[in-house]
């Protein structure tokens, strides 16, 4: 079973959000190293980007756990 979603709009955003994370995670630690304390904000931004993927992944297998059993009961 895979990680992410199917592919969809919440799969992109995911993708997207992770990306983020990713990216915010190495300004951080770039900042850090420098001696910047402004790498605090690079944290915020990595873990509000890192709740962000994981409900747009939640969403998506709720929605494909929905039409599922939608289509066996119809």
């Amino acid at each position: 079973m895979s990680f992410l979603p199917a592919p969809g709009p919440a799969r992109r955003l995911a993708l997207m959000a992770i990306a983020v994370c990713v990216l915010s995670v190495a300004a951080a630690v770039v900042a850090f190293v420098e001696g910047s304390f402004v790498g605090i904000v690079w944290i915020l931004l990595a873990g509000i980007s890192s709740n962000m993927a994981w409900f747009y992944v939640r969403k998506s297998k709720q929605e494909a756990q929905q039409a599922q059993q939608a289509g066996a009961a119809g």
